[in-house]
């Protein structure tokens, strides 16, 4: 591949001791993406080419976890490398965030961009947020030199008066018109409404535009796609309605790798590729009362909204031919590793004045090293409903799916051992009093470790009536 010039004088410069090039980062991140949902993690309909091509090329990380359950907790980890339930991002009344919601994500958290930018790092998100829409809790505000999506869930701000009277009706069969979501540029509103068909495709616009524009630039870069798809409703553009042999799941989930592969072309004929460094993952996994609008959590147990596996173990694909040793990685990893991944791999330091709950996977990323993560807590809003130590998973409580069920409470914990039942299955906690114990220890432990603040998810903007 030919070298710009601006790739040999860092190079040379690197190679005489004088300046070390720091890598560009990009994560891709969906919503509601099932663990089965793309070719190369097992699923028989949906074709993922540009996605199965990194993965061959790249990483396939087969237990690497979201944050949380659903959206807002889960970008707020991704982003501070921070479980919510240190800054107030989750709730048990008001999971997520909504057009009506006063707060966001307090401007006292360092976000992944912030640390990166004091770092010397060009910014940029594009996509959906849901970590605040006023003002002072938008990309912007945290580390963004710039911002283009929509604020929050593409589900919300529903029109009054539009489409059909059941709101599940319309997200099974949508049209754009039914929403009054705005699309934003930085703080500004540049439309309500707009044509939800167009999403996928004018942020992959937008993201190649800024790293052609970074190509051009001596700074390194950090870009953050979050696609609002396939989060229901689900809107595909022409070229792709009817494309997928999965119905209109799969022309979504296609377009997405499409998006995948523009974005790793554009890297490639920047001559960045080798400097670059591609996570794709998911918030959460799949909404499966949806059915065929929801997605699948393949093997897994459950979906979106749940503890168990399949709400939030993620599909994960790691890409960088300059940094990544391809392989299949079986060990754990989650999204709040990333924060500390990314500032190794940029040789900055990680800020030592509050916790942090993720480390950096940059040996295991090169292939030099085992990851630093052994556990994971799952929470259900403000409350830990299950923990993991290496294979074994404990149910303290369980719901399933997003709706319905109540919590059950087990007096006796399930206990499930992830490599031989990833399925979440058989428990084992019968046989295993020992493991039990030392568990529910691990839990006691890390509950006991700090005091959740109050949350920022239920203050609420007055009503105009």
């Amino acid at each position: 591949m030919r070298e710009s010039i601006l790739t040999v004088i860092v190079t040379w410069l690197g190679a005489c001791g004088l300046f070390a090039a720091k890598p560009n980062f990009v994560i891709i991140f969906c919503d509601d993406l099932g663990y089965g949902d793309l070719s190369c993690f097992g699923h028989p309909t949906i074709h993922t080419p540009h996605l199965d091509r990194m993965a061959m090329e790249g990483q396939k990380w087969t237990n690497f976890y979201a944050a949380a359950s659903v959206c807002t907790p889960s970008r707020a980890g991704l982003m501070t490398g921070r479980l919510p339930i240190r800054n107030g991002m989750c709730s048990n009344k008001r999971r997520v965030l909504f057009p009506d919601s006063a707060k966001g994500l307090p401007t006292s958290e360092i976000t992944l961009a912030k640390a990166l930018k004091q770092g010397g790092y060009a910014t940029a998100a594009v996509g959906k947020w849901h970590l605040g829409h006023m003002p002072e809790y938008l990309p912007t505000a945290h580390g963004f030199d710039s911002y283009y999506g929509i604020p929050y869930s593409n589900d919300m701000d529903r029109l009054a008066g539009t489409g059909p009277k059941n709101g599940r009706s319309a997200l099974m069969h949508p049209r754009s018109e039914y929403w009054n979501v705005p699309l934003m540029r930085d703080t500004a509103i540049l439309e309500r409404s707009p044509k939800q068909e167009y999403l996928t495709r004018h942020y992959t616009t937008e993201a190649v535009t800024f790293i052609k524009e970074q190509a051009t630039n001596a700074s390194p870069f950090f870009l953050y796609l979050a696609h609002s798809m396939p989060h229901v409703p689900i809107f595909a553009s022409g070229a792709f309605q009817g494309s997928s042999h999965a119905g209109r799941y799969g022309d979504v989930i296609e377009e997405i790798d499409w998006s995948v592969g523009e974005i790793v072309r554009t890297l490639r004929e920047a001559d960045l590729a080798d400097n670059t460094v591609v996570v794709f993952t998911s918030d959460n996994g799949p909404w499966l009362p949806f059915k065929t609008h929801g997605g699948s959590a393949g093997h897994l147990r459950d979906g979106k909204g749940s503890t168990w596996e399949g709400g939030m173990r993620e599909p994960t694909v790691v890409w960088g031919p300059g940094y990544v040793q391809p392989g299949i990685v079986h060990e754990l990893g989650s999204t709040l590793d990333l924060f500390p991944t990314f500032l190794d791999l940029a040789g900055i330091e990680l800020p030592g004045d509050r916790v942090y709950d993720g480390g950096s996977l940059a040996p295991v990323i090169a292939g030099r090293g085992p990851s630093p993560r052994n556990d994971m807590f799952f929470y259900h809003g403000e409350d830990l409903y299950a923990v993991r130590v290496g294979e074994y998973k404990l149910h303290f409580v369980t719901k399933t799916e997003y709706v319905g069920q109540k919590p059950l409470r087990h007096e006796t914990p399930l206990l499930y051992h992830l490599g031989n039942d990833p399925s979440e299955k058989f428990d084992i906690a019968a046989e295993h009093p020992q493991v039990v114990a030392a568990l529910v220890k691990h839990a006691e432990t890390h509950q006991a470790s700090f005091d959740p603040p109050e949350s920022q998810l239920m203050a609420r903007l007055p009503r105009n009536d």
